[in-house]
């Protein structure tokens, strides 16, 4: 199996503003997007450089994988971006509204010109109409090497605002854009990335749409706060019934009467290989983690699981919530004809309240602001 680098939080931070570069050393997200573009002034642009590099080869920022985001290749910024960031050397470069594979591969010459290390790899922000009807023929130029292609990151803001989609709870407008965007990266072995949730003191809606873009097949969650990292972090790590479940898999295939069988009974259900394989994805995912923040009280919490010192209130409502079906169903018993049938009906169920809340938000005549948001 691949080696697995988590990215369940991708936070945005502002390159102008260098104490949110220093301070951005404490903060426990797996990513660290370093921003030339949406969050800098154009008079700003220069100095913002500057910092994000001279911060980048200063180092200190621990495990957390490092990107900078440049301004668009139409810009009249971006070659000074480029060749800043090369010199810079982070773990990647973030491409702002890549719509053709075109620019994927003229991206990959100019790397190779400036003489990039060979472990610079480039992510590309998916957020154009077409880009989300051409994700698949973008993906695939991750299959050139020259590329360096690794990551699909969506930018929903800029989707809501080119196509005129509402921003509604459950976002039914862009679950096609969303799904597709999914298939045609792990269709050539992308990770990618969920868009910006806007509301920051909204935290119900932010851990729902994170719990919906973990089910979708998101590796992680872009950030626009650091409030928003604990949250990310433990909706996206494996929680501790579903890893136990998944090492009981493995171990169960393991077993010498079990060699070579395609699917064997495991506390009454049946598994599969494909179970086994997706077991081991998941324990890998932990391992990589390493038992960190998403093991801690505040993680735990966030899934509903019990620790000492009960905290806020919230935290206790979203513990209550996740103690019932079907929520205990979705972390213990995947398998069950019983969890198939919640899975099911809970599906649905998101599907028609998104569904009346598109219907009932598109009468509103209050648009929403993107002003100054990433992505």
């Amino acid at each position: 199996m691949p080696t697995i680098r988590p990215r369940r939080s991708a936070l945005y931070m502002p390159g102008s503003n260098a104490r949110a570069l220093e301070k951005a050393r404490e903060i426990a997200a797996d990513a660290l997007i370093l921003d030339l573009e949406d969050a800098v002034a154009p008079d700003a642009k220069a100095t913002a450089r500057d910092q994000v590099c001279a911060a980048v080869k200063a180092g200190g920022y621990g495990r957390r994988e490092l990107v900078i985001r440049t301004n668009g290749v139409d810009t009249p910024w971006f070659v000074d971006d480029l060749g800043a960031a090369v010199a810079a050397n982070p773990d990647a470069i973030l491409i702002p509204k890549v719509s053709t594979p075109e620019t994927l591969q003229q991206i990959g010459a100019q790397l190779t010109g400036l003489w990039a290390q060979p472990s610079l790899r480039v992510w590309a922000m998916i957020e154009t109409p077409l880009a989300i009807l051409d994700a698949e023929k973008i993906a695939r130029a991750a299959r050139d090497p020259r590329s360096r292609l690794s990551c699909f990151v969506l930018g929903t803001n800029d989707l809501a605002k080119e196509t005129r989609a509402r921003f509604v709870p459950g976002r039914a407008p862009m679950l096609p854009w969303l799904t597709s965007a999914i298939l045609a990266a792990r269709a050539h072995g992308l990770d990618i990335l969920d868009g910006v949730y806007n509301d920051i003191k909204d935290e119900d809606g932010f851990v729902a749409e994170c719990e919906q873009g973990r089910d979708l097949g998101f590796d992680g969650k872009t950030l626009i706060h650091p409030a928003q990292v604990a949250v990310a972090n433990a909706v996206f790590a494996p929680g501790e019934a579903e890893l136990a479940q998944a090492r009981a898999i493995i171990a169960a295939f393991a077993e010498p009467e079990n060699q070579g069988k395609g699917a064997i009974q495991l506390g009454g259900r049946m598994v599969e290989l494909l179970h086994a394989e997706m077991a081991k994805r998941v324990v890998a995912l932990s391992e990589a983690i390493g038992g960190g923040d998403s093991f801690s009280p505040r993680g735990r919490r966030w899934r509903g699981e019990a620790v000492t010192d009960e905290g806020s209130a919230f935290v206790q409502t979203r513990r209550a919530a996740c103690a019932t079906p079907p929520s205990s169903v979705c972390c213990a018993d995947t398998f069950s004809p019983e969890g198939r049938r919640v899975h099911a009906f809970a599906a649905f169920a998101r599907s028609i309240a998104s569904m009346i809340s598109s219907l009932a938000l598109a009468a509103s005549p209050q648009p929403v602001s993107l002003t100054h948001l990433p992505g």
